[in-house]
């Protein structure tokens, strides 16, 4: 009994410093130095991301999708990810997550089919970290697929994503 109360504090200590880390510069010195990626693969059913550099793998990284993550998105709010080729085509240094790269769905042919069907296609599909002050929970939140479509990574692995990948590198999503 006489414990409870250190423990109580030992434990707000932590969850306060984890949020801290999680949001300062942290990751940033935490993140391996990569060389450049040529190109980026997911495969969703094995929810991994990897690196590629001249067609070969050389870093993977686990990844949460979308709540509804079996085949590929056909419109806006049905929580999948996109499968297909792609393209990161911009990054946003200030999103809700911590950094992000947008994927370039929907192409001509997302556009076609949603289109066909009289909904909207969708947008703005991201690979990002985790929530803005949340970054602490990441290696406990990448067992769930929580996203609305994105693919989630700690944010640690999200930095070293960001400084190995840049604009224009195409990206291919696989079942």
């Amino acid at each position: 009994m006489r414990y409870r109360l250190p423990a109580t504090l030992l434990i707000i200590l932590a969850l306060g410093a984890g949020v801290y880390f999680a949001d300062s510069r942290w990751p940033a010195l935490l993140a391996a130095d990569l060389p450049q990626a040529d190109a980026v693969l997911v495969l969703k059913g094995e929810r991994k991301l990897y690196l590629l550099r001249d067609g070969e793998p050389y870093r993977e990284y686990r990844i949460a999708l979308g709540g509804d993550p079996i085949g590929h998105k056909q419109e806006e709010g049905d929580q999948r990810t996109p499968e297909g080729d792609y393209v990161l085509d911009w990054r946003n240094p200030k999103s809700m997550a911590h950094l992000s790269l947008h994927v370039s769905y929907p192409n001509e042919d997302d556009q076609a089919r949603a289109k066909a069907r009289g909904v909207s296609a969708g947008g703005m599909i991201m690979v990002h970290g985790q929530m803005n002050g949340f970054g602490w929970l990441g290696p406990l939140l990448q067992r769930w697929d929580w996203t609305d479509g994105c693919i989630a990574v700690t944010n640690i692995a999200m930095e070293e994503i960001w400084n190995a990948v840049p604009n224009g590198t195409p990206i291919r999503i696989e079942p």
